[in-house]
C-alpha cells in the first residue's frame, strides 16, 4: 500500500462523517488507548476540531501505567487541546473482555462531558463483529455490527482498513503501543483476527472482510427499518403488558422487535435471538406452556416472561 496518503485518507474519512454527523460539535473527545488505531485517529482528530484525549488504564497489565503516560505526552504533541488519564478498576461480570469494556465505556462516558467521544474501530473490527456475531447464532441484529454513530460514541473509521492507521503512524513518526493481548489466544477476537479471516480471505480469494462489513450495513438498515415498524405498530408497548391479539396480526420480524423492546423496557439484558423466539411462542404457538426467562441484573430472582388472560407479561421469579 502507498503510505503517503494515509493521514489524508484518514482526514477526509473524519472529515465526511463530521459533516454527516457531528456538523455543530465544537469539540470532541477521542478514546486513546497508544494503539496504532485510536493514535492515527487522534492525529487527524486534532487537526480538524478541538480534541480532548481520553486514555484509560485498566490496570490489567505491568507497565499499563507507563502506556498511558506515554499516550498522554503524545495526545499533547499531537495538537489535542488536553488529555486526561483515567485509572479503573475491572470487574469479573462477563469474562475479562466484557469486564474491561464495561469498566472502559463507564469511564469514558463519566469523562465527556457533553463531547462526542471518538473511537478507533476500523473496517477489520467491523467485519470480526460480524463473524462472533455469526457465530453465536443470535439473528441478525447480533450481526449488524457497530453503528457508526450511537449517541455518544462515534465510529468515523469503519469504512477505513486497520493497515491504513497504521501506515498513518508511520508517515507521522508516530510509535504506536502493541497491547500483547492482542496476540494472546485465549481471546475469541484474537483467533478470529489472526486465524480465521487470514483463512477466509486465502479460501475465498480475498474481500472478505469488506464484505462483512457490507453486510453488516445492509442488516443494520434492515433492522433499523423494522424497529421503525414496531414503534408505529405499538408505540405504547407497555412494561405492564403486551395484547396477545395485536401481537398476532403483526409480520413476524415487526412482532419480535416489538417484543425486544418490551423486554428490554422492563429490565431485560443480554437478550438472544433464542430468547425473543421463545417469548414469541408464547403469541404464536400458546399451548398454555410456563414462562420464559431472560437475562436481568437482578439477583436471587430472575425475570420471567408469560402469558396472562391474553397478554404477556414480566414478572420476578426466586430462582
Amino acid at each position: 500500500m502507498d503510505r503517503s496518503g494515509a493521514v489524508a485518507r484518514l482526514r477526509a474519512a473524519l472529515t465526511a462523517f463530521a459533516a454527516t454527523h457531528l456538523p455543530d460539535a465544537a469539540r470532541w473527545a477521542v478514546a486513546l488507548s497508544g494503539g496504532p488505531d485510536s493514535l492515527a485517529l487522534t492525529a487527524a482528530a486534532a487537526q480538524l476540531r478541538p480534541t480532548v484525549a481520553l486514555i484509560v488504564d485498566h490496570g490489567l497489565q505491568p507497565g499499563s501505567a507507563e502506556v498511558a503516560a506515554s499516550a498522554y505526552g503524545q495526545a499533547l504533541e499531537l495538537g489535542c487541546v488536553a488529555a486526561q488519564v483515567i485509572r479503573v478498576n475491572v470487574g469479573t461480570d462477563g469474562g475479562p473482555e466484557a469486564a474491561a469494556r464495561t469498566a472502559r465505556y463507564a469511564a469514558l462516558a463519566d469523562a465527556r462531558g457533553d463531547a462526542p467521544v471518538l473511537l478507533g474501530h476500523t473496517l477489520d473490527d467491523q467485519a470480526e463483529t460480524v463473524l462472533l456475531g455469526l457465530g453465536r447464532g443470535s439473528g441478525a441484529r447480533s450481526m449488524a455490527g457497530m453503528r457508526p454513530l450511537d449517541p455518544p460514541w462515534c465510529r468515523p473509521l469503519l469504512a477505513v482498513r486497520r493497515d491504513v492507521t497504521r501506515a498513518a503512524c508511520a508517515e507521522l513518526g508516530l510509535t504506536p503501543w502493541r497491547d500483547p493481548h492482542n496476540d494472546d489466544r485465549r481471546f475469541t477476537r484474537v483467533r478470529l483476527r489472526n486465524e480465521v479471516l487470514p483463512l477466509l480471505e486465502d479460501v475465498l480469494g480475498g474481500g472478505v472482510a469488506a464484505a462483512l462489513a457490507r453486510t453488516a450495513t445492509a442488516l443494520r438498515e434492515n433492522t433499523e427499518l423494522i424497529d421503525a415498524l414496531a414503534e408505529q405498530a405499538l408505540p405504547d408497548a407497555s412494561v405492564s403488558g403486551l395484547d396477545v391479539a395485536l401481537l398476532v396480526e403483526l409480520p413476524g420480524p415487526v412482532r419480535r422487535a416489538v417484543i425486544r423492546r418490551w423486554l428490554l423496557a422492563g429490565g431485560a439484558t443480554g437478550l438472544s435471538d433464542a430468547h425473543i423466539r421463545g417469548v414469541e411462542r408464547l403469541v404464536t404457538g400458546w399451548r398454555g406452556q410456563g414462562g420464559v426467562a431472560v437475562g436481568s441484573a437482578l439477583r436471587a430472582r430472575r425475570l420471567v416472561a408469560g402469558r396472562a388472560d391474553g397478554r404477556l407479561r414480566l414478572s420476578e421469579q426466586p430462582i
